[in-house]
């Protein structure tokens, strides 16, 4: 599985859509299931699939799909 089938399984699971929904502009609480809850949620997946431990400025910036991707980077994650 590639790092960006990860990412995007990550949001199907944790938020329980579709990947028609994946687009950079997908935000926090764009649907009701992304609130602070949905959002800590998405971020043990991604740092259990990537094996990362995020800063919580990085928690906290992770607003949109789009801004995870870069996100990850600083990570050494290619998306």
């Amino acid at each position: 599985m590639t790092n960006q089938e990860k990412y995007d399984q990550a949001f199907i699971e944790i938020f329980g859509i579709t990947t028609d929904i994946l687009t950079d502009d997908f935000a926090y609480q764009a649907i009701p299931e992304w609130d602070s809850v949905g959002h800590m949620g998405l971020i043990a997946e991604l740092e259990d699939l990537f094996d990362i431990m995020m800063e919580t400025e990085d928690i906290i910036e992770f607003g949109s799909y789009g801004e995870g991707k870069k996100i990850l980077e600083k990570y050494s994650v290619e998306i």
